[in-house]
């Protein structure tokens, strides 16, 4: 058996999608910026998929910006407005618990002489709307806040966040990556001056991304070349990728709300599990602003990394925290800003669930994952002690 709970690091592709793209590999090869009638089909293809999302995001057409996924529309959206803006002023602001995409290119700024500040979160992974008023200042030129945490789930205000950096006259970003696939998104209503959104999350291709750029908002380059996207991002476009991108959006707002109400009762049901059935632990996250998908936990006494082993060796896929950095040995940043200790923090795993998992899978993964608390608890010194043992540590 081969369970896949890991649904925040990438989802399976669409069949409906692949159908989609497969023509646009061979039989419709053209190169989108080529004048010939190649050209010109796959032209049509890439502008069709652009009033797509355009339409779902509530933007106009040339407000969208196909990149090459999350992390690249990412670094244009810090790096291009903070370097086009520096005359007016060199502070840039992220939350404490943002995706690498936006960590590094903040530090990558910090390293060219910007100031960066890094907005905490309560306990349960939320920004305050107060802590932004106190941090921000006449030299801010841009706001970055994640919309849901990829990998705690939490949901941020960002609609109140935008508001008040544009009171004080700096731009908003979102990496909505995490939102995009559960939520409804109306970047006029948000008040978002950019928002990144990468494929792969809601059933479609990898490689392949947007970034929203409201009209009037100027950014330097990321990526020169030619004069595709209408001369702000060089490079070929990957005309199947982003028809399979537009299609997977397309595709994710049927049964929206239904989607989500049954992929919240697959969360629901491993959660009342594995608080039932296992001590020790500590829920990350957020109860009442979250999407439906996320549970992260961490388990007392023990590593993820031997948590992720072993339900790997029973066929279950799920993550030590987000897929970027599930290599690393050092704890999470984002448990941290929210106040887990150390210790605890290495001990946590993020599960993710999708459409297409079952409740029967579920009820497999808390009986497994239950089996692997105790036997890994079994081997440790520090549990030992806790039931009252002498184990020399």
């Amino acid at each position: 058996m081969k369970i896949y709970a890991d649904h925040a690091a990438t989802t399976p592709c669409d069949k409906r999608v692949l159908e989609e793209m497969l023509p646009y590999f061979s039989d419709e090869f053209g190169n989108a910026n080529s004048q010939h009638a190649f050209g010109r089909d796959a032209a049509k293809a890439v502008n069709d998929a652009r009033e797509t999302v355009a339409d779902i995001i509530g933007c106009k057409p040339n407000e969208v910006y196909f990149t090459g996924g999350g992390t690249e529309a990412d670094n244009w959206a810090l790096k291009g407005v903070a370097l086009h803006k520096r005359d007016r002023g060199n502070h840039v602001i992220i939350s404490a618990i943002e995706h690498h995409a936006i960590l590094t290119s903040a530090e990558w700024l910090e390293q060219n002489g910007f100031r960066v500040t890094k907005l905490p979160v309560d306990s349960t992974g939320m920004v305050r709307v107060e802590e932004l008023e106190r941090a921000i200042d006449d030299e801010t030129t841009i706001v970055s806040v994640m919309y849901a945490n990829n990998e705690v789930g939490t949901i941020q205000p960002i609609k109140e966040l935008a508001e008040i950096a544009h009171k004080h006259g700096a731009l908003f970003h979102t990496d909505a990556v995490q939102a995009i696939p559960y939520m409804n998104i109306d970047v006029k209503e948000l008040g978002v001056d950019l928002l990144t959104i990468s494929g792969h999350k809601f059933y479609g291709p990898k490689g392949v991304g947007v970034l929203y750029i409201r009209n009037g908002v100027k950014l330097d380059k990321l990526i020169c070349g030619g004069g595709q996207e209408r001369s702000q991002r060089g490079g070929t476009v990957n005309v199947p990728a982003v028809v399979g991108l537009a299609r997977a959006l397309e595709l994710s707002r049927v049964d929206l709300e239904k989607n989500n109400a049954y992929i919240a009762s697959l969360r629901d049901r491993f959660e009342q599990r594995v608080e039932k059935e296992i001590p020790y632990i500590r829920q990350n996250g957020n109860k009442l602003h979250r999407v439906p998908s996320i549970a992260n936990y961490s388990f007392e006494f023990v590593e993820g990394e031997g948590i992720l082993m072993l339900l790997d060796f029973n066929g279950i896929a799920v993550s030590s925290g987000s897929a970027c950095s599930s290599g690393s040995l050092d704890p999470s940043h984002v448990l941290l800003a929210m106040g887990v200790p150390i210790e605890v923090s290495h001990g946590s795993i993020r599960f993710s669930f999708g459409k297409h998992n079952t409740m029967e899978e579920v009820d497999y993964i808390a009986d497994k994952l239950k089996e692997t608390i105790e036997k890994l608890r079994e081997m440790s010194p520090l549990f030992d002690l806790k039931k009252g043992g002498t184990y020399n540590v």
